[in-house]
């Protein structure tokens, strides 16, 4: 609760701490105690206070000033000094006002939330709005398919003219790597045979159960066949002899 108006000491919401000639000790001690409102001891003060440099016993000795002067409160505790701000220089709301102030916490809150909806929306139309292509990039796009739709029209005028479009070099290019490919699928799908066969020859697992635990998967289990790519590959060998 802020201190009441008619007090000579602020809170550090009103005054701008900064130890210099202009601020003394006590004033910047009085007004965190005042600004905390709650039980403290010097070491709580010194811990947060180390921003100005204050030694312990400075701020031990502007505390007992303070006390001493019935600027704030304190309490002993065997050999240790619990000190409070005055509590009567705080306005302390009646249930009256304590109701109104709830209902305007309340009132606030819902507006607090209207506003982050409102805050939620604008935002997701402005990520709506830069997803989307500026009149510029629309040009280039529309330029660019253009382009491509014209390419792909001359490549059909010579396929429709009977031209070949893939030289023969390219073709047997091509031919090879695929060769050599379906060799070191063929190659690699025997090495497994012979390991897997190794492996699993004296094993009390069930096959089907042990092949699932390693997350082993053959190729008809994934949709492939090598029989299937390499009769594609002679079937591709045919064409070309025929023409």
């Amino acid at each position: 609760m802020a201190p009441k108006s008619d007090t000579t000491e602020g809170t550090t919401d009103s005054i701008s701490l900064s130890f210099d000639s202009s601020v003394s000790l006590s004033a910047i001690v009085l007004n965190y105690v005042n600004e905390q409102n709650r039980p403290l001891n010097s070491q709580n003060v010194a811990d947060s206070l180390q921003k100005f440099n204050l030694k312990k016993a400075s701020i031990q000795k502007a505390l007992d000033t303070l006390a001493d002067s019935g600027k704030i409160s304190f309490k002993e505790y065997g050999k240790q000094k619990i000190y409070l701000a005055r509590q009567d220089q705080f306005n302390i709301p009646n249930n009256e006002e304590l109701a109104s102030m709830k209902e305007e916490n309340a009132k606030q809150q819902e507006q607090l939330q209207q506003q982050k909806k409102a805050i939620t929306e604008v935002e997701g139309e402005i990520k709506s709005l830069q997803s989307n292509l500026t009149l510029e990039q629309i040009h280039d796009k529309e330029a660019k398919l253009r382009k491509e739709v014209k390419e792909m029209e001359e490549k059909l005028v010579k396929l429709r003219g009977g031209v070949t479009l893939v030289s023969p070099e390219e073709r047997r290019a091509v031919e090879a790597m695929y060769s050599e490919t379906m060799s070191q699928w063929r190659r690699r799908k025997r090495m497994f045979k012979d390991l897997w066969d190794a492996i699993t020859e004296n094993s009390p697992k069930n096959l089907k159960e042990f092949k699932e635990e390693l997350g082993i998967e053959y190729d008809e289990d994934v949709g492939v066949s090598l029989q299937s790519f390499s009769e594609l590959l002679q079937h591709g060998k045919k064409r070309a002899r025929g023409r």
